[in-house]
């Protein structure tokens, strides 16, 4: 986040430095991940709820929360002595009834469950 940051700083035309610490920024966004409270509702011990959602915005617009995501799974995976990327993954299949008035070409069949109607892919419930 900080090499984020300093990329988007070398693009600002001001070059003022920011007045906010990305640390209380993050803590404020998992606040609310963690309390599901409104934005504008964050305590006054974070920085302002305009400048959290944005950092926010940017951060998912921008991918950044899926690559920690990715690099927070790896380290937990060494840490447990296994290869950082998994080698395999569990695929799911979900039957689910359609109405009687949907085109018969968008059906099938579930032989197993013996249903008629639309077969959609789950994703996976944990990596391995």
């Amino acid at each position: 986040m900080t090499a984020w940051r300093k990329a988007r700083l070398d693009r600002r035309p001001t070059g003022q430095p920011v007045k906010v610490d990305l640390r209380d920024v993050f803590n404020a966004i998992l606040y609310v991940n963690r309390t599901g409270i409104p934005w504008k509702y964050l305590p006054h011990d974070f920085p302002n709820h305009g400048t959290v959602y944005a950092h926010y915005a940017a951060w998912r617009d921008e991918g950044i929360f899926a690559q920690l995501n990715y690099d927070l799974t790896g380290l937990a995976r060494v840490k447990e002595g296994r290869k950082p990327e998994p080698t395999a993954s569990v695929i799911d299949t979900q039957s689910v009834k359609t109405s009687t008035n949907v085109p018969v070409t968008s059906q099938g069949t579930d032989a197993a469950m013996k249903i008629v109607g639309r077969i959609g892919v789950l994703p996976a419930m944990g990596r391995r």
